[in-house]
């Protein structure tokens, strides 16, 4: 595997390869992921996720309308004369076989592409077939007049009957096709305009879709001004002045419309708390975060902030962070967590100058991530928010380029000290509980739109998804962390008493329906160097295993991992989905068919990626209940559960594993 890249990366990536071979591949990002150059390029992100994706069996599947079967059955939108549906591929119905190995596990071929699904860059300019489902929600057509069109509809023009749900769509997947920046000055420009009528703006003799008051038109603008605002609350007061000044120069046009068009004045209203709500709470807001430190799980532990309710991440947070130097001392460094690289080591250079161990004027550093099994990714000064893809056990080092190959982990990341497990002084209950307790708090901080940013934009996103970023670094934690603890057990009987412990921990995540936790626990124990124990996993009672490979078959990737999306099919909200998958079917959604047709966007793509963000929604639409005990045993547990010590390099837990069980017993 290339270096700084992660095996969720090397899915996705091997996802494009395969599509592309298979010609329904249009283009994309994760054919650059493991770090070449150019706009395209993904960042290379190093939190290990241990692979949901084993290899499976190509077999060609029909293509379906409904790209993921747990999403909901798209409305029925008007047809557009002249324009096809997209299809979009549906996975096959392959078996799955074999498990992962190596330091990241097993790899996955992308379901394969029956002839028609090929093709399906081509049906936005194909003739409409009969029996369709429908037609797509919007024409393809110009980023610009697409915005144009959602203010038709909110105004009562055009697709009356389906204006919330094309509104949403609009809201959720404008950044793929359209800037922030340019949504907003569209938008002024609309409310800035003083006709009477809609102006012609589709060539070739295009229709008119009927006339609009100027009144109308004001008010449509205002009210998609209101559901951006309201879409990207968090996003636009994160980022300030910048944020802020849309808001505010929209609300000073309104003010001067109000004499012509008096009928404004309670949108008046709404945008002036808007201004107030964007601007001015956002500035006492930062000034409490900024006496918070906030900690990224491994990189600088504090006991009594981890055990504080998790909150969202923001770019502006500050945190502290250790960085390593080639002898493996540190300076310690304060820094905002979405800060460009230049500065992390524009800060570095400041503490090593004054520092007694570093006489020598430091040089020409960069910023290097070293993992436990000696991988390194050098980041470029303009990378940003680095910290969050950083993996379970890995560290940032300073050095110059000379240095770079004498880079070693650090010492306490490639030894382990045999010992008895702390799970066995807590109860599985507990230990469940504070799982699903903290992948709640977790999986609730990520904004709906990261979900979007992560898999179509990279790092080009005008906003990072960090807190997903830490879901995916906390699912490959809890893998490895069932592995470390059983493998670190000496003792025969106590290892089978922990698999036991591990199964029943599992059991209880799912019916408390935190399915993350759940596979992260059924993906531990299907470790490599777990699955080579005989002599532990015979050990175990027969009803425990039969438990164990019904779990097994619920992370069965075959046929398009039917077993695990029946089972969450079936539950009700609140749930914790398994996060990797999400993003498996989003970027198998981007990458299969084109998001542009020259310049026309294939918006039906976009109603698509819509729908599945509409599931994740649905998924928090209501509170998991939550355990507020105080116990110390309770914060015992709740401090364990929130600061795993595991070990990530897999070839360090084989031998471990041959240690406890040589090859010859």
């Amino acid at each position: 595997m290339p270096a700084g890249m992660k095996p969720l990366e090397k899915f996705l990536k091997k996802q494009t390869t395969a599509l592309t071979r298979a010609g329904g591949f249009v283009g994309g990002v994760a054919d650059k992921a493991s770090g070449g150059t150019g706009a395209s390029r993904r960042r290379a992100s190093l939190s290990r996720v241990v692979p949901f994706f084993r290899e499976t069996s190509p077999e060609s599947g029909q293509a379906r309308e409904v790209f993921s079967p747990d999403s909901e059955d798209p409305p029925s939108w008007p047809s557009a004369v002249g324009t096809a549906p997209v299809t979009v591929p549906s996975s096959a119905n392959g078996s799955g076989s074999g498990s992962g190995s190596g330091s990241g596990g097993g790899d996955v071929r992308s379901p394969s592409l029956s002839s028609d699904e090929q093709s399906s860059e081509a049906s936005l300019i194909t003739e409409t077939g009969g029996g369709g489902g429908g037609g797509t929600p919007l024409p393809p057509d110009t980023p610009d007049n697409l915005t144009l069109a959602v203010l038709d509809s909110v105004a009562g023009k055009r697709y009356g009957h389906c204006t919330e749900t094309l509104l949403d769509d609009f809201m959720l997947t404008h950044p793929i096709f359209l800037t922030a920046d340019r949504l907003q000055q569209v938008l002024l420009q609309q409310f800035t305009l003083q006709t009477e009528a809609e102006p012609e703006r589709r060539g070739g003799g295009a229709e008119r879709h009927g006339e609009m008051d100027a009144a109308e038109r004001k008010q449509a603008v205002l009210s998609v001004a209101f559901r951006y605002m309201d879409t990207y609350r968090e996003l636009l007061q994160e980022e300030g002045e910048r944020g802020y000044s849309f808001t505010k120069e929209l609300y000073l046009c309104a003010l001067q419309e109000l004499t012509r068009c008096p009928e404004l004045v309670d949108d008046v209203l709404k945008l002036q708390r808007w201004t107030e709500i964007l601007h001015c709470p956002c500035d006492e807001e930062k000034e409490i975060r900024k006496k918070q430190v906030r900690p990224l799980f491994r990189h600088f532990r504090r006991i009594d902030a981890c055990l504080q309710p998790r909150e969202a991440f923001r770019g502006s947070d500050e945190i502290f962070c250790r960085v390593y130097t080639p002898d493996h001392s540190y300076v310690t460094i304060r820094s905002r967590l979405s800060c460009r690289v230049g500065e992390i080591l524009a800060l570095v250079r400041e503490k090593l100058q004054y520092s007694e161990d570093q006489p020598v004027q430091p040089g020409n550093l960069m910023l290097v991530a070293v993992t436990s099994a000696g991988e390194k990714a050098v980041f470029r000064p303009s990378d940003e928010a680095v910290f969050t893809t950083l993996g379970v056990n890995t560290h940032l080092f300073a050095c110059e380029p000379s240095e770079l190959d004498s880079l070693l982990p650090l010492p306490e990341e490639i030894h382990w000290t045999p010992g008895d497990s702390k799970l066995h002084d807590m109860s599985a209950e507990e230990v469940a509980n504070q799982l699903v307790a903290f992948d709640w708090e977790l999986f609730s901080c990520v904004h709906e739109v990261e979900f979007v940013c992560y898999v179509f934009h990279g790092e080009q996103a005008r906003w990072r998804p960090l807190n997903l970023e830490l879901v995916l670094q906390r699912c490959s934690e809890v893998q490895h962390w069932v592995a470390t603890e059983i493998l670190q057990c000496q003792s025969l009987p106590k290892r089978i008493q922990l698999l036991r412990k591990f199964i029943k921990i599992a059991a209880l995540c799912k019916q408390q329906q935190d399915l993350l936790s759940f596979l992260a626990v059924v993906l531990g124990l299907d470790n490599p160097a777990l699955g080579r124990l005989r002599l532990t996993w015979e050990g175990l009672p027969g009803k425990f295993r039969k438990q164990f490979q019904q779990f097994e078959s619920v992370a069965d990737p075959s046929r398009n991992h039917k077993s695990y999306r029946d089972l969450i099919t079936s539950l009700r909200p609140p749930l914790i989905p398994f996060t990797p998958l999400l993003l498996k079917d989003l970027t198998f959604l981007h990458e299969s068919c084109k998001t542009f047709h020259g310049e026309l966007v294939n918006f039906e793509k976009m109603h698509k990626v819509a729908d599945m963000v509409r599931i994740i929604r649905r998924y928090r639409s209501s509170q998991l209940a939550m355990d507020t005990e105080s116990s110390p045993s309770h914060l015992q547990t709740k401090a364990y559960v929130r600061q795993l010590q595991v070990i990530d390099n897999q070839n360090l837990l084989f031998d471990m594993s041959c240690k406890l069980e040589p090859k010859d017993t």
